[in-house]
């Protein structure tokens, strides 16, 4: 008997039951399995989905329906093949192009469902792929290992059923998380225990909400309930624990990180979308001139084509269809035929080989960005990873941004800090001002300890020289950041390595090593400290750890039967806390002042203060505290309440400032692009302090902003009131304020404070209303920085208008602590509501969901994974090269396509409308003007190469030039090289040219014309007066000149001359014979050629003598400097005045700023000071004493490059007729209009 496998319900899944090791039974539910599919074909859908999805272009379902009708003999006067090749060819060409990416993107699957996990299989655990596991597995993991599925965790190699993960690929944060198996399965330890294991686990359906998980197990009877803690998600990275058992819950395209992914869609560019609309609007026109002809053949037919019957009757057809006395009939039917005979005759009007051009064009453009060497980073070039979205790189208007190793290489460096009044870290020069640290800098000598880290720098040797005199305020500070934490520690290849809960703190502690303070090891009651060779045992009474309310975190230890209580925390937390005395109060102030400096430069900065505490006093309080403790209910806000007994009377020692690092360039990419106007919205999943730092780092927030708009409320009600607040504030700077006191820094409630800065109203970007307010645009911009808990309201449809509105009246937006899942939903309101293209740029997993949203994904190759990389279209090694990926490659890409297209467009006007001009000589019997050959090869061969090489190579200026001018690149976004009206200019070009071009020539051939050889003698000179004109056309058109377009036009040229020749010989039987060498050996021919080719050309060439010589757009100005350069070097100087400069390596003053403060308490988890008091992360537990060493990946730091932000050089252009002109020519002695060249410069005339 057959058994039939229970296929999966169709109704949706509203519960999850697995039974573990029971696969045959878990089958029976139809889960998905661990397989992952990017892909888009198959061997099998391959043909019939291309096909699809080419005949969706309208231009390939025209040429189809071209082709049926050419298949009918009584309307066709052109053989079939002249459309069934190339429509062949451009099935083909494409079909290719779409196999080789998709093959690409099958091994990029294969990779991912090729890695190995280790699964049970009847009592042992054998090798298996991934894509192999299946839902109710039970895998076995190791350090380092990630993970293939959304496990249950049943046991760790830690005690208490513990282990650490790193979550860097879902969200984007590398501070470990803990979780820990219940104790039932925790004490599951070898494979005959979990093969015995009989369990049922009830759990929610597949969803994407990766913070909540619900779900009960029943063994033996006894039902625990499941929650987030106990689940492994795929993408997670097993850390600092030897092994892990787990279960599968959900597998494949079922898991969190897929669902959040979200679905691969069919990216089309605006181009693409927009040619849609043009090829209706030319079969529109085709249709109209095919309906004019018709209209026309039925009065020819009737008044003169009737006469000659006798002689020529109808064909045989019309008789059959209508008899032979139904003469009105019968001109009915030839003139229906005709319309049909010139829909194919004038076909060549919508061009069949403008997608395969365009293709091929992209293609090549992929070419140049795979083989820029100023993209490489370490070894890893950029790389399209798509060919059919370059020219879309050249009109981004928004970009959004992931922060964590997108921004910035998630690495903290102990920077500067403030002890007992005295500041440290500062680089000064000879004079004595404050200075960048340069590469010559001299750094701190730290040799003689053994256990510094080499890749630590310190410039400021004074610090270190005062810890070796003694001084009792440093002992203290870097003993407290010695003892104040909650860090594991390792070792790794012979060294001692820290393994902390956020990268602030592991800074903080790795600092105090490399300045003689080593934390060597902690276990529940003892922390151990070498300090000057001697190890230091402090006995750990008790850990206050921070959490968001309190931003602060607090030790007490015992030594020499001292007690000491050591704080570290936000300043205003800690300040409100100090004693009131006299060296309080003036340490206070000094200390304040300090803390403005630090910020003013882009630092983390937090207090440092202690105390020593009575043993009366310690034991008074212990006793509530345990109290506390233990309470059931409000149990954490009793734990602070009493934490705040003993926070008080404190000793302030200083403060730190720790360095986020960016990534090289960041801050220069990000002022060029904003010049470029480019809008960047940066998405995190980091706390709102954390991200508001960094955005003051990398220039994205400055101080120039008016106002720093945050919203935080956690209900609908509260996010509209602070957006409608918001909204008051930008369009009436004087209306009330978010809250009644406006501070220099936010205080983060639900008030939605701002930064107060004077200003007047910001309309769109950031920029003034005209008329409205004094000062420039870029002062009175203002920012938005929005929570992820409010930004679930902001994204209802209730709300989201408004949203959007503020949003994009501010020059920066911060989205943080935001899900994948809402980073998608942000693009994707943008690309609803706003007619902008979208660039979304990533590194991790959890931006794999945007990234596949905006109309255009960039995936940053790494720290945090693949998973962004495979998702996107394009991929680079760091953010900076953005920059050039845009600003160079992309609008090059734009500038060249849409050139590409204008002269496409023209050329196919000029050839075609000449047979609508021969219909009124001929009868309108749809007869061809030109040789059925010439027809077929005119896209094919005589036209094609020298537009492709104009496509290809063409540059209006250098990549240099296009990097230092950034507004070069507006005219992308505000897409003004290519729209309907440049078609619509294209067009009447062509049948200008085509007007002109064929009456000149009949004029000319006049007398020839009346006999049959006649004919062919006006059609051959025809053709060759079109070849010439339209070369000569590209040639004007070609701003950057290379070999490949010299040998392309002038072998085009001669390769038609040659063809021409050899067709018409006698070797061919052709209706042609002998017609070119009547034709080229006539003088009026080539007078004509030479007339038609000046007349049509002087026109072109004088309007852009005009546009350059009155109205230059920037592009003319920085081209001309280019040429022209040797001779512009006396007015550098000028010019350099309105440019970004590079930053150079010389040494500058510190420009500082505001920022905010004390952000290390707001960006630090809840760390692991539960677990260190109670013992449960230690090997024996509390009462063994053992100690377990933790490890942390050593990470490799970069220098932080820091570039100015300056006004745009140039204002754009409004008219898109004055946007890119080609012509380059400015005569002797003129002045140049702008700041290009202010003085009177004698330029040579270069030839067009």
């Amino acid at each position: 008997m057959f058994k039939w496998k229970k296929k999966r319900p169709a109704q949706k899944e509203t519960e999850r039951k697995i039974i573990i090791n029971n696969n045959d039974l878990n089958k029976e539910f139809g889960y998905a399995d661990n397989f992952i599919k990017t892909s888009k074909y198959n061997v099998i859908t391959f043909l019939p989905k291309n096909l699809f999805e080419q005949f969706q272009r309208l231009a390939n379902f025209y040429f189809l329906i071209l082709l049926i009708l050419q298949l009918i003999p009584q309307i066709s006067s052109l053989t079939p093949v002249t459309t069934i090749v190339p429509l062949v060819a451009v099935l083909l060409l494409t079909a290719l192009k779409d196999a080789i990416d998709d093959i690409q993107r099958h091994r990029n699957d294969n990779l991912v469902n090729g890695r190995i996990s280790s699964v049970l299989r009847d009592g042992v655990f054998k090798k298996e792929r991934w894509d192999k596991v299946v839902v109710g597995d039970i895998i076995h993991m190791q350090s380092d290992q990630f993970v293939a599925a959304d496990l249950l965790l049943l046991s760790s190699s830690e005690p208490h059923g513990l282990c650490y993960i790193e979550t860097a690929e879902l969200d984007g944060e590398t501070n470990l998380k803990s979780r820990q198996a219940l104790p039932v399965t925790a004490k599951l330890m070898d494979n005959k225990a979990l093969e015995a294991l009989k369990a049922e686990i009830i759990c929610e359906p597949p969803n994407n909400n990766l913070s909540r998980f619900e779900g009960t197990v029943k063994i033996e009877g006894d039902v625990s309930p499941l929650s987030n803690q106990q689940v492994l998600l795929r993408g997670c990275v097993l850390r600092n624990t030897v092994w892990c058992y787990g279960v599968v819950l959900f597998a494949g395209k079922d898991t969190k990180l897929m669902q959040n992914s979200g679905k691969t869609k069919l990216k089309r560019t605006s181009i693409d979308r927009l040619l849609n609309y043009v090829i209706i609007g030319i079969v529109i026109f085709l249709l109209s001139m095919c309906a004019v002809c018709t209209i026309a053949c039925g009065i020819w037919e009737s008044q003169i084509g009737i006469k000659f019957t006798v002689i020529q009757p109808w064909d045989s057809f019309v008789y059959k269809v209508v008899g032979r006395d139904a003469r009105a009939s019968a001109i009915a039917v030839i003139a229906v035929l005709v319309f049909f005979s010139y829909a194919i005759v004038l076909n060549t009007v919508v061009p069949i080989s403008l997608y395969v051009s365009v293709e091929i064009i992209r293609f090549a453009h992929s070419f140049w960005i795979n083989w820029d060497r100023e993209m490489v980073y370490k070894d890893i070039p950029a790389k399209a990873r798509t060919t059919t979205l370059n020219e879309e790189l050249g009109q981004i208007e928004y970009i959004f941004s992931d922060k964590t190793g997108t921004l910035t290489q998630n690495i903290m460096t102990f920077n500067k800090c403030s002890i007992m009044g005295k500041k440290y870290g500062d680089v000064t020069d000879e004079a004595g001002e404050i200075t960048e640290p340069q590469e010559n800098t001299p750094l701190a000598d730290f040799s003689d300890n053994p256990e510094a880290d080499p890749k630590f720098r310190f410039y400021d040797k004074t610090l270190l020289k005062d810890i070796k005199s003694g001084d009792e305020g440093c002992d203290r500070l870097f003993r407290l950041l010695s003892l104040c934490h909650t860090v594991m520690p390792d070792e790794k290849g012979g060294r001692l390595v820290y393994q902390a809960q956020s990268p602030d703190e592991g800074a903080l502690v790795d600092a105090a090593r490399n300045f003689g303070y080593v934390f060597l090891y902690r276990n529940p009651t003892h922390i151990s400290v070498k300090i000057k060779d001697r190890v230091w045992e402090y006995e750990l009474l008790d850990i206050l750890d921070f959490n968001n309310i309190r931003k602060r975190m607090s030790v007490i230890v015992r030594h020499e039967n001292k007690i000491t209580l050591y704080c570290k925390g936000a300043d205003n937390i800690i300040i409100e806390r100090l004693a009131n005395t006299p060296e309080n109060e003036q340490l206070k102030v000094v200390t304040n002042d300090h803390l403005q400096a630090f910020a003013s430069e882009g630092l983390r900065t937090l207090c440092l203060a202690w105390r020593e505490v009575p043993q009366s006093e310690y034991d008074s309080w212990k006793k509530r505290y345990k109290e506390a403790t233990i309470a059931l209910e409000h149990r954490e806000d009793k734990v602070d309440a009493v934490a705040e007994e003993i926070e008080k009377d404190l000793q302030l020692i200083g403060a730190t400032a720790i360095e986020d690092k960016l990534q090289d360039g960041v801050p220069d990419a990000i002022a060029s692009l904003a010049q470029a106007d480019i809008k960047i919205w940066v998405l995190t999943g980091d706390k709102l302090e954390t991200a508001i730092n960094i955005g003051f780092s990398c220039k994205l927030l400055t101080d120039d902003m008016r106002e720093v708009f945050i919203v935080d409320a956690e209900d609908a009600a509260g996010v509209r009131d602070q957006l409608e607040k918001a909204k008051a504030r930008l369009t009436n700077p004087e209306s009330p304020a978010l809250s009644p006191d406006m501070e220099m820094n936010p205080r983060l409630t639900k008030s939605g404070l701002a930064f107060p800065v004077n200003g007047d109203a910001v309309v769109e970007n950031g920029q003034l209303p005209n008329g409205g307010g004094g000062g420039n645009g870029e002062s009175e911009a203002c920012a938005l920085v929005i929570q992820g808990k409010s930004l679930v309201h902001a994204l209802t449809p209730v709300i989201e208008l408004l949203f959007l509105e503020i949003a994009c009246m501010c020059k920066a937006v911060i989205c943080c602590r935001v899900t994948p899942l809402q980073k998608a939903l942000v693009v994707q309101l943008v690309k609803k509501h706003k007619s902008a293209i979208t660039l979304a740029i990533g590194d991790g997993a959890n931006d794999v969901s945007m990234i596949k949203v905006a109309h255009i994904g960039v995936g940053i190759s790494g720290q945090e994974g693949m998973q962004a990389v495979l998702a996107s279209d394009f991929s680079i090694g760091q953010f900076c090269f953005l920059k050039r990926l845009l600003l160079v490659h992309g609008r090059w890409s734009y500038y060249r396509i849409a050139k590409f297209l204008r002269y496409f467009f023209y050329k196919n006007f000029a050839f075609t409308l000449c047979h609508l001009w021969y219909a009124f000589f001929c009868g309108f019997t749809a007869q061809t003007v030109y040789d059925p050959w010439f027809i077929s090869f005119y896209n094919l061969f005589y036209t094609s190469l020298p537009i492709l090489a104009l496509g290809i190579f063409d540059q209006d200026v250098n990549a240099k030039n296009s990097l230092e001018y950034p507004k070069l690149y507006t005219p992308g976004i505000r897409n003004l090289l290519f729209n309907k009206r440049k078609f619509f200019r294209s067009m009447t070009h062509g049948v200008a040219t085509s007007l002109i071009l064929f009456f000149i020539a009949y004029g000319a051939f006049h007398y020839s014309v009346d006999d049959l050889q006649g004919t062919q003698a006006f059609g051959t000179a025809l053709a060759t007066i079109l070849i010439i004109t339209v070369t000569v056309q590209v040639a004007l058109d070609t701003a950057y000149w290379t070999v490949f377009n010299f040998v392309t036009i002038i072998g085009s040229v001669a390769f038609y001359f040659a063809l021409t020749l050899f067709m018409y010989s006698s070797i061919f039987s052709s209706s042609y014979l002998g017609s070119e060498r009547k034709v080229y050996s006539s003088p009026a021919f080539w007078f004509t050629l030479v007339l038609t080719v000046v007349i049509l050309m002087v026109p072109v060439v004088a309007e852009r003598f005009f546009l350059i010589d009155t109205r230059p757009t920037l592009s003319d100005r920085v081209r001309l400097r280019q040429k022209n350069e040797s001779k512009l070097k006396r007015s550098q100087t000028q010019l350099a005045a309105f440019s970004r400069p590079s930053v150079t390596p010389s040494a500058r003053r510190r420009k500082n700023r505001r920022s905010m403060r004390s952000s290390y308490a707001f960006s630090h988890e809840k760390g692991f000071g539960d677990l260190i008091t109670t013992g449960t992360n230690m090997p024996g537990g509390k009462e063994s004493g053992s100690v377990r060493l933790w490890s942390k990946r050593a990470r490799q730091q970069r220098n932080q490059q820091n570039d100015s932000y300056l006004p745009d050089m140039f204002p754009v252009e409004e008219s898109p007729e004055k946007e890119m002109q080609e012509v380059r020519i400015v005569g002797g002695g003129d002045v140049v209009d702008g700041p290009v060249a202010s003085s009177r410069v004698p330029v040579q005339v270069t030839s067009l």
